[in-house]
């Protein structure tokens, strides 16, 4: 587990995602003219992991995580600069979620980008919520020079 630091933390485990369909600002933002340096010369990345299973109420739909900058301290959903974003998941019951979105999953890791668009001030997580309402679901997200491994187990004869 990594050691947090307040400023590089995002989302914390009580920070919920349940909204209707839009783009939604998700926990806090980094302000990066106080947290300088982070990552020192190495790769920074963020992590969002699932504490609490995120689903639908009713029909399913899609959930994208996206990492992005802006010069106000709650970014744009509309002309925020948008520097990386996850693989669009399915949200629905709990039966029918992608596996990613259970508790204890990982559904974005990434190094942060150092080439592209350049970074506002300040840096935040959204949602973007598709088609139908997120009832519940909650996530931690933060910026760790050291990201989460997964072990990968193998069914006996199939390695």
């Amino acid at each position: 587990m990594a050691i947090l630091d307040e400023r590089l933390e995002l989302a914390d485990a009580s920070t919920a995602v349940a909204a209707a369909a839009s783009t939604v600002n998700v926990g806090d933002v980094i302000d990066s003219s106080v947290a300088r340096d982070v990552g020192n010369g190495q790769p920074i990345y963020l992590v969002v992991s699932v504490d609490t299973e995120i689903i639908t109420g009713g029909s399913a739909g899609t959930l994208q995580f996206q990492l992005v900058s802006d010069g106000v301290t709650t970014p744009s959903t509309t002309t925020q600069t948008i520097h990386a974003i996850s693989e669009e998941y399915v949200t629905d019951g709990t039966d029918a979620n992608d596996a990613e979105l259970k508790a204890g999953q990982f559904p974005f890791v990434i190094a942060l980008p150092v080439e592209g668009q350049q970074y506002e001030r300040y840096i935040g997580l959204q949602a973007i919520i598709g088609t139908t309402t997120i009832t519940a679901g909650a996530v931690s997200a933060y910026l760790t020079l050291t990201p989460p491994t997964t072990r990968k187990t193998y069914a006996d004869a199939v390695n």
